[in-house]
């Protein structure tokens, strides 16, 4: 098994380091993520310049770049032999809810459909490092099972691990998303030559969080596992869109 880690923390992140050590006695690992931290980079590719990947002394590649960058190129010619599995993360903090929408850890892990596997994003719900070791143990445990997973072609499994030591998990729920509010305004600031700009704010309170939730299991103690599709089609909206397009010509 050969497995391409990458991340949207950048190449030099604690949380990559962790999952690669986690996992390079498992399979042949890669690594190629960010140069610099693109946290919210969603699934966006570069097209107004070439990207350079750069060989780092750890063997790891880092990418001028996006996650979906660094995998695009990682499945498509970068490495000698591609690879059979992609995973991302280790995230420091939670990717719950609306933010799977921007998150270059989950978009990393989409990117990596094409491989035919079941595709990873691990995130721990934190900032700190404190527990990064529980997120690394989860993830190989996950891992070492994924040959006896059967899900349809393309899924994405978002892992979400509360900030917890590993003897206070309490298990692993099966989530779907939960939804945030609105996020916060931005910040409008001005920088010392009187120029305004705007800082993007926090993201919004949660407004569905309750039982069946990602949001819920990570507060109960629990590891969320929830499965995401590709096809964003929105199939309960064609009865409403076939009578309105009736009228229209």
């Amino acid at each position: 098994m050969r497995i391409l880690i990458a991340n949207d923390d950048g190449v030099f992140a604690p949380g990559l380091a962790a999952l690669h050590d986690a996992l390079a006695t498992l399979a042949e690992c890669r690594v190629v993520a960010p140069i610099q931290d693109m946290s919210g980079a969603s699934s966006a590719l570069t097209l107004d310049r070439p990207l350079h990947p750069v060989r780092l002394p750890n063997g790891f590649i880092g990418v001028n770049g996006s996650p979906t960058d660094c995998v695009h190129l990682g499945l498509n010619g970068l490495l000698e032999e591609a690879p059979d599995m992609v995973v991302s993360g280790i995230n420091l903090g939670a990717n719950l809810g609306d933010d799977v929408l921007y998150s270059g850890t989950v978009a990393a892990a989409i990117e990596g459909r094409f491989t035919g596997h079941t595709s990873f994003a691990f995130s721990l719900c934190s900032r700190a490092e404190d527990n990064l070791s529980t997120a690394a143990h989860i993830a190989r445990r996950l891992i070492e099972s994924q040959q006896t997973l059967q899900l349809p072609a393309r899924t994405v499994l978002s892992v979400n691990v509360p900030n917890l030591p590993l003897d206070h998990i309490r298990g692993i729920q099966l989530t779907r998303l939960g939804h945030r509010q609105r996020a916060k305004p931005p910040v409008k600031q001005a920088n010392p030559r009187g120029k305004e700009g705007y800082w993007i704010s926090v993201a919004g309170d949660v407004e569905d969080g309750g039982p069946g939730t990602d949001f819920h299991a990570v507060m109960q103690g629990y590891v969320s596992i929830t499965p995401l599709q590709l096809d964003r089609t929105f199939h309960e909206a064609f009865d409403g869109l076939e009578s309105w397009i009736g009228g229209v010509l």
